[in-house]
């Protein structure tokens, strides 16, 4: 018992959390929507009105003061009165633990009553706020400012279990060996039906088995990884693109292109931006 808890206290030492939108929103305008399955975690502050939550088929209405968080990869539908829409603060975020989700596919809604709604509304002002500034110290004083509400949602919401299901989850799993896989061979082609031999499954299981656990498909998490790859290539080493994209198993269009999609910005330009 003392090693698990041991164990779990160490894991917020390789959590990466990364911003990609903030907003304060008021109105009936951008909140329902038919089923979805988003690929990044959201986060939500309420600050008024009445409306509803379905996720993996569970039912919710947050009320005002309250904060959840909607897991990458969960099956999510929104309403919202028209007579009384949400004001809402929100943000699409990754985070991970190493190479695992810090919120699995298959989890429920994280939801709970501020207990300091003044605080949270205060530090997600903030945050919004220096999304839109930019700039690579508002990028690191946002990423405070979620890390501090997830810790609040979490705890005010009683989810002491949280890291324990966390390792209990990552431990259990089979994708271990995949990811490593992965890992190693990003050069290469990657097929689904190789990566679902690995666990002993047929493809048709496999794909919803890891998109359960990791929150994307198979190859989705392929090209990210190789994204982050080719990142590291262009900020850390002199190699030429092409040869970037050779190492990474493709041609450079193609490359470029995914590259492009992935950033914003195409590989020459974000190599300038990052030296």
């Amino acid at each position: 018992m003392e090693q698990s808890l041991d164990m779990t206290g160490r894991l917020p030492e390789s959590l990466t959390v990364n911003i990609s939108y903030a907003q304060h929103r008021k109105g009936f305008h951008g909140w329902n929507r038919t089923e979805i399955a988003p690929s990044f975690h959201r986060l939500y502050f309420i600050a008024e009105g009445r409306g509803s939550v379905v996720l993996n088929g569970v039912s919710y209405e947050p009320k005002p003061n309250q904060m959840m968080i909607m897991p990458a990869g969960t099956n999510q539908r929104a309403l919202t009165e028209q007579d009384d829409p949400y004001t809402r603060y929100f943000c699409h975020f990754d985070a991970q633990v190493g190479e695992w989700p810090l919120f699995s596919a298959d989890s429920k809604l994280y939801i709970c009553d501020a207990k300091n709604p003044e605080f949270i509304e205060r530090i997600f002002t903030e945050l919004v706020g220096l999304f839109h500034q930019g700039g690579p110290f508002s990028v690191l004083r946002a990423q405070a400012c979620l890390l501090t509400m997830l810790a609040c949602c979490l705890e005010d919401g009683g989810y002491t279990d949280f890291w324990k299901d966390f390792l209990q989850q990552t431990e259990t799993s089979k994708l271990g060996d995949v990811l490593d896989y992965i890992h190693r061979h990003l050069h290469e082609p990657m097929e689904i039906e190789l990566l679902a031999e690995i666990v002993h499954l047929h493809p048709n299981y496999f794909i919803p088995y890891f998109k359960k656990i990791m929150g994307v498909t198979p190859m989705h998490y392929v090209q990210r990884k190789r994204m982050e790859e080719a990142k590291r290539l262009l900020s850390y080493t002199d190699a030429a693109i092409s040869d970037i994209a050779d190492q990474l198993g493709m041609q450079l269009a193609y490359f470029s292109r995914l590259f492009k999609g992935h950033t914003g910005l195409p590989p020459s330009a974000y190599r300038a931006c990052t030296r």
